[in-house]
C-alpha cells in the first residue's frame, strides 16, 4: 500500500470516527429531550436511522463509546426521589422490523408474543402477600423508588394471594383516551406533555403521589422475574396466567410458533389502532424458560427476547400549508397540512412537526414533495423532505390574537411563542368558568370545544360566544358537530341570556370571587350593575363576610377600564329579572345548611341552594360544628355527612321538614 493510499485511508477512518462521536452526541441530545424535557428536537424515524448508522459505525470500526446510546439506556436520574441499585441489571432488546429475522430466532421453539408498551417500566416486589417495593427502571443499573405513587395506580393490587417474595416487571401506561382527558383538565399539560408516555413519566416520577393517584396510571405486568416454591411447569405464558390470578393486569399476549409468527404479527398490526394503550411495537420471549435462561444475554440485550417495530408505510404527498397552533402556554406548534394521503388504513391530511428547529433540519417549505409516516402506526410524522425548499413566512403575529410573536431558544429547541398576556389562547380556563353551571350555563360547550373556537378566531372575548351564529355553517361543519348539535348549542345559548347579576359576575373569574361571594356583594349592593362598576375596597370590606383580600381584588378589577368595558357589553347581551324581594328575605340570617342525598321537590340541589340563599342562608359542603342543619331525604342513612351530623348534634332534616320550615 502506497503512502498516499494509507493517508487516504486514515483520513476515512478518521472521518468515521468524527461521524461516530457526532451521531453519539446529537442522538443522545435528542434522546434527554425526549425522556427528561418532553421535547422532541428529531423525528421517530430519523432517529432510528441515526441510531442504525451508529450501530454500523461501531461495529465496523471495532469501537463502542462509554456514551453511546447502543450501550447506555434509560434516562438519567435527576429527581430527588430515592434512589436503588437494581439486584439484576435491566437490558434492553435486540430489535428488527423484519419478521424472518423473528422467524429465524424462533427456529424450532414456541414464544410468547405480547405487546412492547410505551409507557414507564417498572419493577415491583411484593413479601408476604403484601406490595413492599416499586422502583423505576432508570438507566438499567440505578432506578428512582416510587412505591408511594405505585399503591395509588389504579389496577395495581397492594395485597396478594401468594405469600413468598415476588418481582415482576411491568410498564406503567396512561391511555390515549386519560391522556386527552388529563391534557383538558390539567392547565398547562398541553404544553409539558406531548404523548402518553411523557405523561406517564411525569406522573409516576412525582413527590406528591396525590397528583399520581389523578392521572389514571396502570401498570400491565410482562415478565415474572421471581418467585419461589412455584411450579410454572417451566412456561412464561404460564407465568402470565398465574399473574392473573394473583390480581395483575398483564400484556395481552399469544403464543407463537415459526409457522404462526406471520401471522400473530398481522393480529396485532390490525389491532393497534383499537388499542387504547400506547404501544410502539411487539416484545416476542421464548416460552421455554429454562432454554431462554440458558442462552445467557450479550453486554445489551438478553438472548431470550426479541423486539419487534413495525416496518413504517410511507407515502408521498405534497405540503400545502403549515398551520400554526396556538396553545395556553403561549407556545405556538406548527402543523404540516397536506394532499390527504392514504396511510395505515386511514386518511392522513396533517402531520406534526412540533417545532422550528424540527422544520429547518427538514428544510420544510410549502409544496415541497415530502414522505409521511405514522409513528407506532399511530402518529403522522414527516419522513422525509424530497425537495427542500426551505423555512420561511414564521408568522410575526400570533394567529389567534394578532399579538407579536418571538422565536425563543430552549434545550437547543426553536419554538415560537406568543408574548401577548391577555391572548385568548392562554385564557381557555376563562371561558370554561364563564360557561359553566354556576355561571352562564351555556350547555355545550366543553373546554375542547371552547379551545376549537378560540383558536378558529371565532371567539375573541365573552360576548362573541353570544354570537356564535356567525359561523353557523363552519361549526356545523366540525367534527362532533352537525345540525342537531348547532341547533341545541344555539338554545342554549338564547336561554343563557336570561340570567342573575350574581352569576355574571361570577363568571367573570375575578380573583376570590366564587358563586357565594357574588351573591353576598350583589345582595348588598341591592343587585346595581351601577354600583357594582363603582364600589370601592372600604364599601364592599364593610360587608359582612367580605374582607380585605376579596374587597381588594373585586375593586381592582373594575378599576381596569378594559374590564369595565366588558361588563358594559355583557349587560347589553343578557336580560337580568328584577329580583323579588320577598317579606321572608332574612328568614334564614345567619343559618348554615348542608345538603346531600338526592331531592324531590326542586329541580336540583342547586335550586334548593338558591332558595335558602335568597333568604339570607348560607349552604356549605361539609358538616361542621358550625351546621346548623344537614338536608337529607334519607334521615336515616349511614352515610359519612349524616354520622357526622349525628356526632355533632346537627338535626338531620327531610325537604317535607325545610319546605314547613320555610313556609311556617
Amino acid at each position: 500500500m502506497t503512502k498516499k493510499t494509507e493517508n487516504r485511508s486514515e483520513g476515512r477512518e478518521k472521518d468515521k470516527m468524527e461521524r461516530m462521536r457526532s451521531l453519539v452526541e446529537l442522538l443522545n441530545r435528542a434522546r434527554r429531550a425526549y425522556e427528561q424535557e418532553d421535547k422532541e428536537i428529531m423525528a421517530n424515524l430519523e432517529y432510528d436511522r441515526l441510531y442504525d448508522e451508529l450501530q454500523a459505525l461501531e461495529k465496523e470500526l471495532g469501537t463502542t463509546l462509554a456514551s453511546s446510546p447502543t450501550v447506555n439506556v434509560g434516562y438519567e436520574v435527576l429527581s430527588e426521589l430515592p434512589k436503588e441499585r437494581h439486584e439484576r441489571p435491566m437490558l434492553s432488546l435486540d430489535k428488527t422490523k423484519d419478521v424472518e429475522r423473528l422467524r429465524e430466532f424462533l427456529g424450532d421453539q414456541k414464544a410468547m408474543i405480547s405487546w412492547k408498551l410505551d409507557g414507564l417500566t417498572i419493577v415491583l416486589t411484593y413479601r408476604d402477600g403484601s406490595l413492599e417495593k416499586a422502583v423505576t427502571r432508570g438507566n438499567g443499573e440505578v432506578g428512582e423508588v416510587v412505591t408511594n405513587n405505585a399503591r395509588v395506580f389504579r389496577n395495581i393490587p397492594l395485597s396478594i394471594p401468594y405469600q413468598g417474595e415476588l418481582v415482576l416487571r411491568g410498564e406503567a401506561v396512561i391511555s390515549y383516551k386519560d391522556f386527552e382527558k388529563i391534557n383538558e383538565e390539567i392547565g398547562d399539560a398541553d404544553a409539558k406533555y406531548k404523548n402518553p408516555r411523557n405523561l406517564c413519566s411525569g406522573s409516576v416520577r412525582q413527590l406528591n403521589n396525590e397528583i399520581t393517584a389523578k392521572r389514571n396510571v396502570r401498570f400491565y405486568a410482562f415478565t415474572l422475574v421471581q418467585a419461589d416454591g412455584v411450579d410454572f411447569k417451566n412456561s412464561r405464558l404460564y407465568q402470565m396466567e398465574w399473574l392473573k390470578s394473583q390480581g395483575f393486569d398483564v400484556v395481552e399476549n399469544h403464543p407463537a410458533t415459526a409457522d404462526t409468527i406471520e401471522e400473530e404479527v398481522t393480529w396485532f398490526a390490525e389491532h393497534i389502532d383499537k388499542n387504547d394503550v400506547p404501544s410502539d411495537g411487539l416484545v416476542l420471549v421464548y416460552d421455554d424458560i429454562a432454554y431462554g435462561q440458558s442462552l445467557g444475554a450479550t453486554a445489551k440485550f438478553p438472548r431470550d427476547s426479541f423486539a419487534f417495530k413495525w416496518a413504517d408505510e410511507i407515502r408521498e404527498t405534497t405540503l400545502t400549508e403549515i398551520e400554526w397552533s396556538p396553545s395556553r402556554t403561549g407556545l405556538i406548534n406548527p402543523v404540516a397540512i397536506l394532499e390527504p394521503v392514504e396511510l395505515e388504513g386511514t386518511t392522513v391530511s396533517r402531520a406534526s412537526v412540533h417545532n422550528i428547529s424540527i422544520m429547518e433540519e427538514l428544510e420544510l417549505g410549502v409544496g415541497d414533495r415530502i414522505t409521511v409516516y405514522k409513528a407506532n402506526m399511530i402518529i403522522p410524522q414527516i419522513a422525509e423532505n424530497l425537495t427542500r425548499s426551505g423555512v420561511k413566512d414564521i408568522p410575526k403575529e400570533c394567529p389567534v390574537c394578532g399579538g407579536a410573536t418571538k422565536i425563543s431558544m430552549e434545550n437547543e429547541t426553536k419554538t415560537l411563542y406568543c408574548t401577548n398576556p391577555r391572548c385568548q389562547a392562554k385564557h381557555v380556563k376563562s371561558f370554561t368558568l364563564f360557561v359553566s353551571r354556576d355561571a352562564m350555563n351555556i350547555e355545550g360547550l366543553s373546554e375542547a370545544t371552547l379551545e376549537k373556537f378560540i383558536m378558529n378566531g371565532y371567539v375573541k372575548d365573552f360576548t362573541d360566544l353570544f354570537h356564535l351564529d356567525r359561523y353557523a355553517d363552519e361549526i356545523r361543519q366540525m367534527e362532533g358537530f352537525g345540525d342537531r348539535s348547532y341547533e341545541n348549542l344555539r338554545n342554549s345559548i338564547q336561554n343563557a341570556r336570561t340570567t342573575t347579576l350574581p352569576r355574571l359576575v361570577y363568571s367573570l373569574g375575578i380573583p376570590n370571587i366564587g358563586i357565594a361571594n357574588a351573591k353576598m356583594i350583589c345582595r348588598a349592593l341591592g343587585n346595581d350593575p351601577g354600583r357594582i362598576l363603582r364600589a370601592t375596597a372600604e364599601e364592599l370590606s364593610a360587608i359582612s363576610g367580605v374582607g380585605e383580600v376579596i374587597a381588594g381584588t373585586f375593586a381592582d378589577y373594575f378599576a381596569d377600564e378594559e374590564h369595565r368595558s366588558l361588563f358594559g357589553r355583557l349587560l347589553k347581551e343578557v336580560k337580568i329579572p328584577e329580583e323579588e324581594v320577598s317579606e321572608d328575605s332574612g328568614r334564614f340570617e345567619g343559618v348554615n345548611f348542608v345538603i346531600t342525598g338526592s331531592v324531590e321537590h326542586f329541580a336540583n340541589r342547586a335550586e334548593l341552594k338558591e332558595e335558602i340563599e335568597k333568604r339570607g342562608g348560607k349552604v356549605t359542603g361539609s358538616v361542621t360544628s358550625k351546621t346548623d342543619y344537614l338536608i337529607n331525604n334519607d334521615v336515616k342513612s349511614t352515610s359519612s355527612k349524616n354520622r357526622k351530623a349525628r356526632d355533632l348534634g346537627v338535626p338531620i332534616i327531610s325537604e317535607e321538614e325545610f319546605l314547613n320550615m320555610l313556609n311556617g
